[in-house]
């Protein structure tokens, strides 16, 4: 019974998010009413002292990063850099290449080291034009920015930045260039089969007619551009290289300036404890904000004119699609967080715990976790907080090095936790004015696809031993 009480608010969860729903009202609802259903007298307690607690734990920490890069996606658009870099693109592949440019600016993006919400910010701007222009319907959007941001680049490729990459070191002894050849070949099946599906795609909406959408249905579209002559391309893309190089670089230099931890007395009346800061938890927040800041600085410095024109309108939608995106995905973290809290939880990481084979049993669980918290990151911390031993001496018992183990379990995570109740689908919809009935069933194929990676992966390990 508890293991069907969870089942039923994952469910419920999803079918209101797959209808069309605010998930800032239902995650609380269906996380407190599995609660009701286990222990009623809990129901208050882990409201405030759990869901409460981590919503407000994931603002505090990614509302700037949602807010920054919200401007810096509309900065993107209203300064005319978004249609320059379509047009220039559109010269150099053709618009019938529009998702794989697509694809590979989001790549670029992520593995750089910006984060996968930023991304979805910055690249949509000129998506926009790009799929306009090359008459490919919008509602293919989201699966191709879900193909470049969600899949290879975040977890598969050796050495990406993102913290999917990063989470298994701490379990594992490894580093984030763990098993390369494995990550490689993973990423390349990723990108081909996305983009074979995707293009499939493209061409039976050609086939029967379909165009990029009515003008007058669609919602959130990006303004058209109606300054004078278009910026050059180098400098139009600028500012989104200023963003990744800049990030790298802050993520170096931070812990080298404020060192493991930092502590400052605020200066007010009477006594004051001393805030200490842990670096290491906030360095990688701190360089992507940082970096967001250098790429609106260089958009003003090279397009003030255009941006002062149309800033004030233009802030004020911003601001408000990065309170609606990081509420959306607050609330996700704090219902992943109350599910996991209870009794039927266990039972599903007891059942999974069962399956023989090391790598299938670590990806099946990570996945199935991340599946229910509706987090990568948060699914996997779960489950290597709670198994990871297990991994770890299963894996020595068959003679499977750690860094086979890393890389499993990091692509694992970004497998099906892109389910309709996952923060940056839905992060990913609000932004591009689509709804789930609209779009998710090209991002659900990009997850099949992605989940079907790690045991591509899993079978090239046992029948090679490439690492």
């Amino acid at each position: 019974m508890a293991f069907v009480i969870v089942l039923a608010a994952l469910c419920f969860l999803m079918f209101v998010a797959y209808r069309g729903y605010s998930v800032i009202l239902f995650a609380p609802v269906a996380a407190l009413g599995a609660v009701l259903l286990t222990d009623p007298s809990l129901v208050a307690p882990m409201f405030t002292g759990l869901f409460m607690d981590k919503m407000v734990g994931f603002l505090k920490l990614y509302f700037p990063v949602f807010l920054l890069g919200a401007v810096f996606g509309k900065l993107i658009e209203l300064s005319g850099f978004s249609k320059a870099i379509v047009s220039a693109v559109i010269k150099v592949v053709g618009a019938r290449r529009a998702m794989l440019s697509i694809v590979l600016v989001c790549a670029l993006l992520t593995y750089g080291g910006v984060s996968l919400f930023v991304v979805v910010f910055a690249v949509y701007p000129f998506a926009a034009e790009l799929f306009r222009q090359g008459n490919i319907p919008k509602r293919l959007i989201p699966g191709t920015i879900a193909l470049g941001a969600f899949t290879f680049t975040m977890d598969a490729l050796p050495g990406t930045p993102q913290i999917q990459n990063i989470i298994p070191t701490s379990f594992f002894g490894t580093d984030t260039w763990a098993a390369p050849w494995l990550g490689t070949l993973g990423g390349v099946f990723i990108l081909i089969v996305g983009m074979t599906y995707l293009e499939w795609r493209r061409r039976s909406a050609l086939a029967a007619g379909e165009g990029y959408g009515d003008p007058a249905a669609l919602v959130n579209e990006p303004a058209p551009f109606t300054g004078g002559k278009l910026a050059n391309p180098i400098l139009a893309i600028l500012p989104l290289i200023v963003v990744g190089v800049a990030n790298k670089l802050l993520t170096v230099w931070i812990p080298q300036v404020y060192g493991s931890s930092h502590e400052f007395v605020p200066a007010v009346t009477g006594k004051a404890a001393p805030v200490v800061q842990e670096i290491s938890k906030v360095a990688a927040i701190w360089a992507v904000e940082g970096a967001l800041l250098l790429g609106i600085a260089t958009i003003l410095v090279f397009a003030w004119k255009p941006v002062l024109a149309s800033f004030a309108e233009g802030s004020k939608s911003a601001i408000g699609g990065a309170l609606l995106a990081s509420m959306n995905t607050a609330s996700e973290y704090g219902f992943g967080a109350v599910i996991a809290a209870l009794p039927g939880f266990l039972v599903v990481a007891d059942a999974l715990a069962s399956i023989p084979s090391p790598l299938v049993n670590e990806a099946v669980t990570v996945t199935a976790l991340a599946g229910i918290t509706g987090s990568a990151s948060g699914g996997m911390s779960i489950a290597l907080a709670a198994m990871g031993e297990t991994f770890i001496a299963n894996a020595h018992a068959a003679g499977i090095p750690m860094e086979v183990l890393h890389r499993v379990a990091s692509m694992a995570s970004g497998g099906m936790d892109t389910l309709p109740h996952n923060g940056a689908v839905i992060t990913l919809l609000a932004v591009t004015g689509l709804t789930h009935r609209q779009a998710y069933k090209d991002v659900f194929a990009i997850t099949i696809v992605k989940t079907l990676a790690v045991f591509v992966v899993i079978a090239l390990f046992h029948l090679t031993g490439l690492t």
